[in-house]
């Protein structure tokens, strides 16, 4: 793996970053480095050593791979197709199963923000009744019900996004390092922030989401000592209208806002765009999540706000899913997917952090060498 050349260049710049660097539990050092180039004087940390230039893809080669007999069950999560986030990236994964594994079927359905379990349940279970194999539902809500229909169809392949609570042989999780990828888009805020004042909204205050803000935490408080960084969610747990709510979300960011934030970042799903209004109205920052949002054509009118998104490839975990389903061979995949094989990561589109490239590929290095460990619960 590539990470074994990372981790080599990483560790031999690490004694010189954790002089100058906080330690994984978001600690200030007393020790006052200069701001490093292409930062902003918000940055009290020195740069990490450089990453060396690697490939980008995770995915190995498919050859001839056939995935023409596969009839995708694609169960969302509320938002749907169109959500310009989470349920795109699985979206992105099927479609890419049709144009380069000849998938030719793949049958959609989409949650509703307060539909009951027997509904998820019923989506799996006629899904499964009509034939498609393997179903892959989206999101932890479907958890209970994966759980309910896997046991009842044993022969069906299930595959479910963001949980691995299930031990059923045919259900395969697939789950990610959101704490990583948030690590680098808190560094990007701090960077960017003129003020050295930041936010974060989620969407729905769960241990997901935590794993988000608690990265992203790290992150900021990592290479600045003195980031002030406002941190706030739309639903508590159980309301996941959180995750649905443009007009929440704007207000949400807009009194983040007027805190004095000026790089907001958003866990919150299609909730996002409300956000991305704020940001734009009040002409400051913001960055994206799971997708490349400055290229969504739902968030297009405020694409000249977004400086990066943090990538949760899950178009690449739903992508190889499939992949190793059609050459029959599910070990080949990863137990998570992390920054080592390009299941999180950050977006360049725009030319926004091209300055600081340098700096996120030096701590996605550290974190990839385990130089640095991300928490995944906030430390606040």
């Amino acid at each position: 793996m590539r990470g074994t050349a990372l981790a080599a260049v990483a560790m031999a710049g690490v004694l010189t970053l954790a002089g100058c660097a906080k330690d994984s539990s978001g600690g200030s050092s007393n020790n006052s480095a200069a701001p490093s180039s292409g930062g902003s004087d918000c940055v009290t940390a020195q740069k990490p050593p450089a990453a060396p230039a690697a490939a980008s893809s995770s995915t190995a080669a498919t050859g001839k791979v056939d995935g023409s007999k596969l009839k995708i069950g694609l169960a969302f999560d509320v938002g749907g197709r169109g959500d310009a986030s989470f349920n795109d990236a699985a979206a992105a994964g099927t479609d890419k199963a049709k144009s380069e594994l000849g998938v030719t079927t793949v049958n959609e359905s989409t949650a509703s923000a307060s539909e009951a379990e027997s509904a998820k349940q019923q989506r799996l279970d006629q899904m499964a009744a009509s034939g498609l194999n393997p179903i892959i539902a989206v999101g932890f809500a479907y958890a209970d019900s994966v759980k309910a229909v896997a046991a009842k169809y044993p022969n069906t392949k299930f595959a479910i996004v963001d949980d691995d609570s299930i031990t059923l042989p045919n259900v395969t999780p697939l789950v990610f390092a959101e704490e990583q990828g948030s690590f680098l888009a808190g560094v990007a805020a701090a960077y960017k922030s003129k003020s050295c004042h930041i936010g974060f909204v989620g969407g729905v205050n769960t241990p997901l989401i935590q794993k988000f803000e608690a990265g992203f935490l790290q992150g900021a408080k990592t290479v600045s000592s003195k980031i002030k960084i406002e941190d706030e969610y739309l639903t508590p747990a159980g309301d996941f209208s959180g995750f649905q709510d443009p007009p929440k979300g704007n207000a949400k960011a807009a009194a983040e806002i007027a805190k004095g934030a000026d790089v907001i970042y958003h866990a919150a799903g299609a909730s996002g765009k409300g956000v991305f209004d704020a940001a734009k109205a009040k002409n400051v920052l913001a960055i994206g999540v799971d997708s490349d949002q400055y290229n969504q054509k739902t968030v297009e009118a405020d694409k000249d706000v977004i400086i990066t998104s943090m990538l949760k490839r899950v178009d690449v975990a739903v992508f190889d899913y499939v992949t190793a389903l059609a050459k029959g061979d599910l070990t080949t995949l990863p137990k998570r997917f992390d920054l080592k094989v390009d299941g999180v990561g950050y977006a360049t589109s725009g030319g926004k952090v091209d300055d600081i490239k340098d700096v996120l590929d030096g701590y996605k290095a550290q974190i990839i060498s385990g130089a640095i460990t991300v928490s995944d619960k906030p430390q606040k």
